[in-house]
């Protein structure tokens, strides 16, 4: 069957477009090349033996998207990735976010429709969630006031597919991820951010490698045993592996309903705090970090119930954080070896 990924030269795409091929999917992938690099096609292969297709198409442009359905009519589900996802960077610009993140998944549910293709993954997030009142989090929480545009362009996501599936033949799995970190064992594929990172784990690995002078904790008076912020890591290629357990539910028609969400997690949560020192631990290497003001649209704790993807996916997370923050090490060092950019 034919996969299309949006975003698929992205962290978590191009991840799981590892894990589809290696499932015997054909995967096309879709990508504007706004925060990935095209070199991330030839690692898919190295690591797969299977180059996947790939078209440069900005999703906004509906021109672009139906001049690619037009020649590719035989894809048979989605997997849809496509979206700007720093949550900081949100807060001073909403309207990219809602634009991009919106009109992308707009236009991409009217090519669904015209041309008959009825199952799609969507890549969410726990910031639907917003902070909520009682831990860990199970799907049946309430979706309160996201701390973030970002957040919001999810929880309105989210809105956007249900209303479309209640008028249509669409079927969807939404994927409501924790905190994706690592890289693929082979450190050929892994979080690769243009510009000064956004997330955790990259910038710690750019901190210890030298590309970055110092790493900013922000916040340590949030109410928590040290003080940080905690988060449910997970492992990336973890978290690809759900995403062909959920296309595998779709495309073998064993939904119980024609939406269906899941939560993607560890189940556990670790502070920043911890995330340091875990990757001191693992690194041998003394990270230089200073505490710095919070950073707005940060909730302060969450944490996964995952027990429905446990039982209804057949899925559940492996790796722990020493062996997360031991790939992401692994995968700068072959960064700074292979790649200048």
């Amino acid at each position: 069957m034919k996969i299309l990924v949006t975003g698929g030269t992205g962290y978590i795409g191009a991840h799981t477009v590892v894990e589809l091929q290696q499932n015997g999917y054909d995967v096309v992938i879709i990508d504007n090349l706004s925060n990935s690099y095209p070199e991330v096609i030839q690692s898919i292969q190295k690591i797969t033996g299977i180059l996947p297709a790939f078209e440069k198409i900005e999703m906004c442009d509906k021109a672009q998207l139906n001049d690619f359905f037009k020649r590719n009519q035989d894809i048979d589900g989605v997997i849809h990735f496509a979206a700007f996802k720093a949550v900081g960077e949100s807060t001073l610009f909403p309207l990219k976010y809602f634009h991009n993140n919106l009109f992308s998944l707009v236009n991409l549910l009217s090519s669904m429709q015209d041309n008959k293709i009825k199952s799609l993954v969507f890549s969410s997030s726990c910031t639907v969630y917003g902070q909520p009142d009682k831990l860990p989090v199970d799907e049946n929480s309430p979706v309160q006031t996201a701390s973030s545009p970002y957040g919001e362009t999810k929880q309105i996501s989210e809105k956007i597919i249900s209303s479309q599936i209640a008028v249509s033949d669409l079927n969807a799995i939404l994927l409501r991820y924790f905190n994706p970190i690592g890289a693929h064992e082979s450190a050929l594929i892994g979080e690769f951010p243009i510009g000064i990172p956004s997330n955790l784990v990259p910038f710690i690995t750019q901190t210890a490698i030298g590309k970055r002078e110092c790493l900013n904790v922000f916040g340590n008076d949030y109410d928590t045993p040290d003080g940080t912020c905690i988060r449910d890591y997970i492992y990336v290629v973890d978290l690809a592996k759900a995403h062909v357990k959920a296309l595998n539910r779709l495309l073998g028609q064993q939904q119980e309903n024609k939406c269906e969400i899941f939560n993607l997690g560890t189940g556990r949560g670790n502070s920043v705090m911890e995330a340091i020192k875990s990757f001191e631990l693992v690194s041998g290497k003394k990270l230089n970090y200073k505490i710095a003001p919070r950073r707005d649209g940060d909730v302060a704790k969450i944490w996964a119930d995952c027990t429905l993807a446990n039982k209804k996916l057949g899925w559940i997370a492996e790796k722990n954080l020493d062996e997360m923050m031991l790939s992401a090490w692994n995968w700068e060092k072959h960064l700074a070896e292979n790649f200048k950019k």
